[in-house]
């Protein structure tokens, strides 16, 4: 089962960059691991560190791009990830969303996604938001511009509100919604359906019972 989301008032970190590939959010050496957790200290490994990372290695002692938002200890805490256009594009890396949801990311905001990494976010209890290019533009401004700048977005109505009482709308599929709703990924969703697995088993034990190695 995967952490359900509903709503958060949330810190907002920006990254103002479009096209930003899986690779970014977490490079290629660290897919190893295929254990969801741990990701959260190499999310954006080579744009937030000096060196190049490396799995296993301690990342507290590692030299810091102080210039990096994610350094800068006005973000520290954030839950809201503002980005530009078609955020996540790349490979399909499940390990990216794992990433950001390590490090304290639910919610990503921009214009677009690729589509994968969309998915991917719904399947690991990170919602992403779509916003027009306009819309994030101002966002955007408001959060360099104000240091403790917060969003909250709440799934139920599906509306992004700012500290000024703003409401932005989003569109989301009413199924994706669901499932985050109630912290249901692909697995939760076949749980749902175990006594009813459980009886077709039980049959096909009866009708052929050579495949269970009984007969």
């Amino acid at each position: 089962m995967m952490d359900a989301f509903t709503s958060l008032n949330g810190l907002v970190v920006p990254i103002d960059r479009a096209n930003v590939d899986t690779d970014a959010i977490i490079p290629k050496q660290f897919l190893k691991s295929i254990h969801r957790a741990g990701f959260g200290p190499n999310l954006f490994d080579e744009w937030r560190y000096l060196d190049k990372g490396e799995p296993g290695v301690d990342c507290s002692n590692r030299p810091l791009n102080k210039e990096f938002v994610l350094n800068l200890p006005r973000y520290q805490g954030a839950q809201v990830l503002l980005a530009r256009e078609n955020f996540g594009c790349g490979s399909s890396r499940e390990h990216a969303p794992w990433a950001l949801l390590d490090y304290g990311i639910r919610c990503v905001i921009a214009p677009s996604f690729a589509d994968i990494f969309y998915g991917n976010c719904f399947k690991n209890g990170i919602l992403p938001v779509k916003l027009e290019a306009g819309v994030v533009d101002s966002l955007m401004a408001d959060t360099l511009a104000n240091e403790g700048y917060s969003l909250a977005v709440d799934l139920q109505v599906q509306s992004v509100t700012t500290p000024n009482s703003q409401t932005y709308n989003f569109d989301v599929e009413e199924f994706k919604k669901h499932c985050l709703i109630n912290g249901l990924d692909d697995i939760g969703l076949t749980l749902q359906h175990a006594d009813a697995i459980r009886d077709y088993e039980q049959q096909r034990r009866v009708a052929a019972p050579w495949l269970f190695g009984t007969a």
